[in-house]
């Protein structure tokens, strides 16, 4: 089953991070989703790369709607120029309501708060919660010990291949992009 993308949910930090690579690779990915004509769903923030990626996307003409809880309203800064914002109750009622409102999720480079978004979805998907595709933009080898810890996952039994295989990887935004416009969902797995 291969399903229309219209939005895409991406992950990431509210910071910068230390290299320049990285909010580079923000707004190259900002401006890929614009000119694709899809929505960018996100954590409502101006700052770091989630602001990054917003305005690019913004400067770009497209859409972007950003979700942020109360708690995090004043100390991520909310963006104030999105196409719309959603305030919410709690971080649980701002990831569920990412993932049902996009149809992919990408996960650029971010700390904890982006791991435990990106781990997730991808419970969801092992568990059939949602057959939609997500991926990780590696940005100057980023995901590379982690990737390394999914294949050792795997290796040990504790991540079957057809799961492991679902995790799309690439370093460039409009190859990520591809890969999900031609990805067919997996069936519901049986344990």
């Amino acid at each position: 089953m291969q399903m229309e993308l219209k939005s895409v949910a991406v992950y990431c930090g509210s910071s910068f991070g230390t290299s320049e690579v990285y909010r580079e690779a923000a707004v190259r990915l900002g401006q890929e989703l614009a000119e694709r004509g899809l929505t960018l769903i996100y954590g409502g923030a101006s700052v770091g790369l989630m602001g990054a990626v917003a305005d690019a996307v913004l400067e770009a003409g497209g859409s972007v709607t950003g979700v942020i809880p109360t708690l995090l309203e004043a100390r991520e800064i909310s963006h104030r120029n999105l196409t719309e914002l959603i305030v919410v109750d709690s971080m649980h009622e701002r990831k569920r309501t990412m993932i049902e409102r996009a149809d992919g999720f990408i996960a650029l480079p971010g700390g904890p708060g982006t791991m435990e978004e990106l781990f997730e979805v991808m419970t969801w998907s092992q568990i059939g919660l949602h057959q939609k595709p997500f991926g990780l933009l590696n940005i100057n080898g980023y995901y590379d010990q982690l990737i390394q810890f999914f294949d050792h996952m795997n290796k040990e039994g504790f991540y079957k291949d057809e799961y492991r295989e679902n995790v799309l990887v690439s370093s460039d935004p409009a190859s990520l992009l591809n890969t999900f416009a031609t990805y067919h969902a997996p069936g519901v797995k049986t344990y």
